[in-house]
């Protein structure tokens, strides 16, 4: 009965907009932070190398290098301080925790493109961001073409 009640409350609380984010994807995790009564956003761009829990407790660990040195984060998916998620690239992981790109170096320490490998990452980018533009421009042109035949109907 507890239970029950505990799952239908965790429910209320669960994100529905999250990526569907896997271990190997580079993301950027937007965090909010609280300075006095000042209230920023704070990008942490990394690779997801371990993915946690479930229901309202599922965390993702995202590792980055600054100033060559290995910084990771725990996130709890569902927290009010994660304010997005976003997927820059997605890689080919074939573990569920990449733990053994801490002892990495260079470029040794990529993972290549789940698609089609570390060359083609860049170019699927620009691929996607134009498939992007001409789909917004057809929509654009579509909603033209409906308004030009609504005025040619209403004269007959």
């Amino acid at each position: 009965m507890s239970n029950a009640i505990i799952n239908q409350i965790e429910a209320g609380q669960l994100k529905a907009d999250l990526p569907e984010v896997v271990v190997g994807d580079t993301v950027d995790v937007h965090v909010r932070i609280i300075e006095g009564d000042k209230e920023r956003v704070q990008v942490f761009t990394g690779v997801v190398i371990a993915r946690a829990g479930s229901g309202l407790t599922e965390t993702i660990t995202v590792r980055r290098i600054v100033a060559n040195q290995g910084v990771e984060r725990v996130f709890p998916l569902h927290s009010p301080r994660v304010a997005k998620i976003e997927i820059v690239r997605h890689g080919k992981a074939r573990r569920s925790k990449l733990y053994f790109l801490r002892d990495r170096v260079g470029k040794a320490r990529r993972l290549p493109d789940r698609t089609r490998g570390l060359k083609h990452a860049a170019k699927t980018k620009d691929i996607l961001k134009r498939e992007a533009e001409i789909a917004r421009a057809e929509a654009g042109d579509a909603e033209t073409e409906a308004v030009q035949e609504a005025p040619e109907a209403s004269e007959e």
